[in-house]
């Protein structure tokens, strides 16, 4: 079965996160149409960076369109 979710270039984890302006973070998930979806239902996205993920599993950061495909 083929993974419905981007993973890390760097490494291959698919959980990120994305700030707002005070720095507050929650958990994002990316599809493969690129679109950035809450870990946790009911949360809404209104005022977060959506541009800019950074990994939970190492220090890699940066813009969605970079993410791979979970061969």
């Amino acid at each position: 079965m083929e993974n419905r979710y981007l993973v890390c270039p760097q490494c291959g984890i698919i959980r990120f996160q994305v700030k707002n302006a005070a720095g507050e973070g929650i958990v994002v998930q990316v599809t493969r149409e690129f679109v950035i979806v809450p870990v946790n239902s009911g949360i809404s996205l209104d005022g977060y960076d959506l541009d800019f993920l950074y990994c939970l599993g190492c220090s890699w950061k940066g813009s969605k369109k970079k993410l791979k495909r979970f061969l």
